[in-house]
């Protein structure tokens, strides 16, 4: 369950990434949301399963409230799963 966790993390990060860093500019600055479009429907269900397996996961490691609270707010933040997956999943 934790290494399904992991990999998650890790392609959620990727897809924001790809979404804020590519996607976002190049529908903006060139009018092309061809980008967006596709990796917006994988994002989202890489970012709500990334959601339900902290849940499941936060039992497990019986995370803090506050260390629970850092892992969700990183799925938020751009490189925050790879911060988490550092220092909470290894």
């Amino acid at each position: 369950m934790l290494k399904a966790f992991r990999i998650i993390g890790f392609l959620e990060g990727l897809s924001f990434i790809g979404l804020i860093g590519i996607g976002v500019p190049l529908k903006y600055l060139s009018g092309n949301d061809s980008i967006v479009k596709v990796l917006g429907m994988p994002h989202g269900i890489l970012f709500l399963s990334y959601l339900f397996f902290a849940l499941i996961i936060k039992q497990q490691k019986k995370w803090s409230t506050y260390d629970f609270g850092i892992i969700l707010i990183a799925a938020f933040i751009p490189f925050g799963t790879f911060y988490t997956d550092h220092k909470y999943l290894k």
